[in-house]
């Protein structure tokens, strides 16, 4: 009776809270969070980071309603399924749960896998299998507990963007880089024999990587074989300039399969229309055979972060960056049959790390707080992403419509 009671007596803040939260929305606003779109996929809601119902319940307390409301939501919205340094009997068995659970409610789950040897260049999110055999017998367990079932797979964000070599990890023979793309390409052959699963390789952002540079490390490491790419995972870039971003990387894969160079592509900072029109008389590959690509809507609501000029010696404009919002609402209904989703890939409110900005810290001195370590709650990002959300956070996640 105490729950009952409990849950009774939020009811009415909350639903008020959730009419403020919703108010006017934008005429070209999306459909219910997780609906069925032109593709047909309900994406999957995961339970969320306990330390998310942690901040809501406290908000409540404090009579904070539409921030509460606001938290939930957003964590009531499909986001990716991160796995990464389970031992493979437990990472096994956390992917068939989550396919078996998405499957009973009809929905497509988006899984992060996040393992390979020496990822991030063992900064902030270091860690990952010890070898290559390691990460092979890891795969091998994550397409097991799969199966059958439907699944997305964003296969291991910075993989291809950020290589061994590019960060001095390399030998002068470039053994850890040519093992990595024999990883990465190990996991596509090994996930992509699975019927029913979609996987997408790294790009990094539109702000990193030029076409031409990752183009070629996209077909080293076995695109040809993917559904195809993905883009500004755990980045802030613009929904605009990922989308460009995408058509471009997906055009010059085409291209170069059939017999072209990379270097001939065009590049995502020269005019649009001159890159449509070279794509329309060079690029052969029809629509239809071209690689798709998703893209990381979580928090890019805003757009990047500028630094301040020569505040820094170094900005790391993608670490806990202030004043951002959440971004388009995942959704497979994109309009453009060459975009498969809009996903959150990055868990909204999980902490990129301790970012010090060049400083000798230990504070952001953005921030001036101590961030969390990288993948805790971060409660004052969170409710940051909430009320500067573009298009604004509906509630509708709480509260869905009857029938």
């Amino acid at each position: 009776m105490r729950r009952r009671t409990a849950a009774h007596a939020l009811a009415l803040p909350l639903a008020l809270a959730a009419a403020l939260l919703a108010g006017p929305q934008p005429a070209a606003a999306e459909g219910p969070v997780g609906s069925a779109g032109a593709h047909g996929s309900r994406l999957y809601t995961p339970k969320a980071n306990p330390d998310a119902y942690r901040q809501a319940v406290g908000l409540l307390k404090d009579g904070r309603y539409a921030d509460a409301a606001g938290v939930l939501a957003m964590v009531a919205t499909p986001q990716a399924v991160w796995l990464g340094d389970q031992p493979p009997a437990e990472v096994e068995r956390q992917a068939r749960t989550v396919v078996r659970d998405a499957a009973r409610k009809g929905a497509v789950p988006v899984l992060a896998l996040y393992n390979v040897p020496g990822r991030d260049c063992s900064n902030y999110s270091a860690g990952g299998a010890s070898n290559t055999a390691e990460y092979q017998a890891w795969v091998d367990a994550v397409a097991r507990g799969i199966g059958g079932h439907d699944a997305m797979v964003v296969l291991e964000p910075d993989s291809l963007a950020l290589l061994p070599a590019d960060c001095g990890q390399d030998d002068a023979q470039g053994t850890r880089t040519t093992a990595r793309y024999a990883e990465v390409g190990y996991a596509v052959d090994a996930l992509g024999r699975l019927a029913r699963t979609k996987v997408y390789l790294d790009t990094g952002h539109p702000g990193w990587h030029s076409v031409r540079s990752i183009v070629p490390r996209l077909i080293r490491a076995g695109v040809g074989d993917a559904t195809g790419v993905f883009t500004n995972a755990s980045n802030y870039r613009t929904e605009d300039d990922s989308h460009w971003y995408g058509t471009l990387i997906s055009a010059c894969v085409g291209y170069v399969e059939d017999g072209g160079a990379a270097a001939d592509c065009p590049d995502q900072y020269g005019p649009r229309a001159d890159a449509e029109a070279w794509i329309a008389e060079h690029v052969t590959t029809p629509a239809s055979r071209r690689k798709h690509f998703v893209t990381d809507t979580s928090r890019n609501g805003l757009g990047p972060w500028t630094a301040p000029a020569g505040k820094y010696t170094d900005a790391q404009d993608w670490c806990n960056p202030p004043g951002r919002g959440l971004g388009d609402r995942p959704t497979t209904d994109t309009g453009d049959p060459l975009y498969d989703a809009k996903l959150w890939i990055k868990i909204p409110g999980e902490s990129d790390g301790l970012c010090l900005r060049g400083t000798a810290g230990p504070e952001d001195p953005e921030r001036r707080t101590v961030d969390p370590a990288a993948g805790a709650w971060f409660p004052e990002q969170a409710l940051e992403l909430v009320r500067l959300a573009r298009p604004r956070l509906s509630a509708t996640a709480l509260f869905p419509p009857a029938g």
